[in-house]
């Protein structure tokens, strides 16, 4: 049985689109009913903005992400924190940032409920 750190980073990749286009359908089971994040560019985005910019991408984008810890706030909630950054074609890493994921366990298994990237200094994120 997976830890839950192995759960939850596993289930957050899985919106980062590693190596498929994340289904409307996974996104729906993913997102929590009252699902909201805040982004990088400090903009709030909605649950529907979301699952309709995630499931148009026609390619999965290349983000790498170190750093993964959980912290369990109760049975059923938890903070995921990591580190994120989009990888360039010349290996280089843009838009790092500090990312923290509250997620919820509900009747379908665990949904993220909040996200929130925040820009951080721009060091290489391990790959």
């Amino acid at each position: 049985m997976p830890s839950l750190l192995e759960e939850l980073s596993s289930l957050e990749a899985e919106l980062h689109h590693p190596g498929v286009v994340c289904s409307r359908e996974r996104l729906e089971q993913l997102l929590h009913p009252a699902f909201y994040e805040v982004g990088r560019s400090g903009r709030p985005y909605t649950r529907d903005f979301v699952i309709d910019y995630l499931s148009a991408q026609a390619s999965p984008p290349a983000v790498k992400t170190d750093g993964y810890r959980v912290h369990q706030l109760d049975a059923n909630s938890a903070l995921l924190t990591y580190r994120s950054a989009n990888c360039v074609a010349d290996g280089s890493h843009t838009d790092v940032a500090l990312r923290s994921s509250v997620w919820l366990r509900t009747a379908v298994g665990w949904q993220l409920f909040y996200h929130q990237g925040t820009p951080a200094h721009q060091v290489p994120v391990v790959a």
